[in-house]
């Protein structure tokens, strides 16, 4: 029991890494949910061209038929992501067991319901509604942080910098208590004040009595359950910290359902010892590295500059180094017990953190690490890469009048090396016209994980990038960037009423008044008046299916120069 309760960790301490929200195929054709035909698209911004704006109502009436089924993908692929913060929340459940909060909890709470009710089915039914408890409760968690948050702010969690600089702070100290530096816990005057309700008999004494045990396991549970809001919370799904909570509450309550009902099974449940800490310690260290995704949000869209790919991996190779050591024995934190030999499944599991370190070093000189790709600060955020040694220059841009690139300063961290784009569409369809070549639209973010995620396993493949810098004009948006704009570019955006006054907030609504989306990355090829040439698609990790893309966005264009 105690060897399957330790792999169920393992599995945790890998999947507790954030989710990566796809929008793979989800956004073939912005038209899927695009306004009704009589709705005027506007200017969104001095700079802009309205041109782009008359063909997206062309392409409406063209497409509405077949908009539909991308429009289904795009609901399905909702789905999926909530499926995947429950099947989170139901890893940490797991691990919540393993807390020496709770474990010893187990048979005494069975052991109480089976003496208390005197009947085998009564003692199961009182089990299972104190299961039933416990999913309320943690449900009802949930609900209250989308209730206090609101829909639209969960939104903007994602790429806000107090929320993410907090949500850093808070993981820190989370780590720092599951290490053993002290314990998160309650006022004890409520606790008790819960604890002395639990007394009644009925329903509600019962109720209390998982209230209890969630008030009481507070200072094992709470940095977890954190854990879990902020990620489900930062994802942007209404839904998120509910679903979160369900599947963390629905693997709390099996076990006290499931040994009332079966009370044998106590007899082959491993001994209360120090290796419960140790699952508190190793959870200490996977909170300590999950905190620094949210310094690198805040890092990337306020360019400060301090935590590149190579910091980002070097923090994480010491980290996940010294929880290998730790779980060899070589360190020992203040309340962990002598550890007189090493056992099989602890063997085990500092093998797999050792082999993920070997995994992280190459990426210290360059190396993809395309299974966390999409984790990891941008590529160009690197200081030495081999690969660019024998990497081809970028297409230079000395064959149009355009002097500077607007932006170039400030985004070219983003840019994977070995790329030319421009960072200012006005400038891209300026080229465009002077190169006779198409433009490719890329609405992208500093902390969009699912572009980097396509940068670094489809722009890599040599096909697409021989294309990417050879048939056409890049134009690289930003739309979460945080760098204000002169304040004569200022303007009230027609399409949402809001305030645009930085570069993020300019492309992020152009893409929504002109294409009708806000989700990233999204590619639209268009013409040197912006006119679109295909139907605009979002994420495929198929590069194949990219390269069909932009051999068609070519052919469209070549077609109608020829006209």
């Amino acid at each position: 029991m105690k060897k399957v309760l330790l792999l169920l960790l393992m599995a945790a301490m890998f999947l507790a890494l954030p989710a990566v929200k796809s929008y793979a195929l989800a956004i073939q054709d912005t038209t899927a949910s695009a306004p009704p035909d009589d709705m005027v698209f506007t200017e969104v911004g001095s700079a802009q061209d309205s041109a782009a704006n008359e063909i997206v109502k062309d392409s409406i009436k063209k497409d509405t038929v077949k908009a539909t089924v991308p429009l289904k993908k795009a609901v399905d692929q909702e789905k999926l992501t909530l499926w995947q913060t429950f099947i989170k929340g139901l890893l940490f459940g797991f691990a919540a067991i393993l807390m020496p909060c709770i474990f010893p909890m187990l048979p005494l709470t069975v052991s109480f319901f089976t003496k208390k009710a005197g009947s085998k089915s009564k003692a199961v039914g009182q089990a299972i509604i104190y299961g039933l408890s416990i999913i309320v409760i943690y449900v009802a968690l949930g609900m209250l942080v989308t209730i206090a948050f609101g829909s639209d702010a969960l939104n903007a969690l994602s790429t806000n910098g107090i929320f993410n600089a907090f949500f850093f702070l808070m993981l820190v100290v989370f780590g720092a208590s599951f290490l053993g530096a002290f314990e998160i816990t309650l006022p004890s005057a409520f606790v008790n004040k819960i604890d002395a309700k639990s007394d009644k008999g009925g329903l509600m004494g019962i109720f209390f009595m998982a209230f209890s045990l969630a008030l009481v396991s507070f200072s094992c549970t709470g940095p977890l359950i954190g854990t879990l809001l902020v990620d489900a919370a930062s994802k942007g799904d209404r839904l998120g910290p509910a679903v979160g909570m369900f599947g963390f509450s629905f693997a709390l309550a099996i076990p006290f359902a499931l040994f009332a009902l079966f009370p044998s099974l106590l007899k082959s449940l491993p001994k209360s010892g120090g290796w419960l800490n140790s699952v508190k310690v190793v959870l200490g260290f996977i909170e300590l590295a999950f905190a620094f995704k949210f310094l690198s949000n805040v890092d990337l869209a306020y360019h400060w500059n301090l935590l590149d790919r190579e910091v980002f991996l070097a923090i994480w190779i010491a980290i996940f180094t010294l929880m290998g050591i730790y779980l060899l024995g070589k360190i020992k934190f203040s309340h962990d017990s002598d550890l007189p030999y090493l056992s099989v499944p602890r063997t085990f599991l500092a093998i797999l953190v050792f082999a993920w370190v070997v995994y992280l070093v190459p990426g210290m000189w360059g190396a993809p690490l395309k299974s966390i790709s999409a984790f990891l600060p941008p590529t160009a955020t690197q200081d030495f890469d081999l690969n660019n040694l024998t990497a081809a220059p970028p297409v230079s841009s000395a064959k149009t009048s355009i002097k500077e690139k607007k932006y170039a300063e400030l985004f070219h961290r983003l840019t994977p090396k070995g790329f030319d784009p421009y960072y200012d569409f006005e400038q891209a369809k300026q080229a465009s016209k002077e190169l006779g070549k198409p433009v490719l639209i890329d609405f992208t973010g500093w902390n969009c994980v699912n572009c980097r995620k396509m940068e670094n396993n489809v722009w890599s493949n040599a096909e697409v990038a021989k294309r990417l810098k050879n048939d056409f004009v890049m134009a690289e948006l930003v739309v979460d960037d945080k760098t204000e704009l002169p304040v004569e570019e200022h303007y009230i955006s027609t399409f949402s009423k809001k305030k645009i006054n930085t570069i993020g907030k300019k492309w992020s609504d152009f893409q929504a008044a002109t294409f009708n989306s806000n989700s990233q990355p999204q590619y639209v090829i268009v013409d040197g008046d912006g006119n679109i040439l295909v139907p605009p698609q979002g994420a495929d990790y198929e590069p194949e299916n990219y390269i069909k893309f932009l051999d068609n966005g070519k052919a469209a264009f070549q077609k109608k120069t020829n006209e």
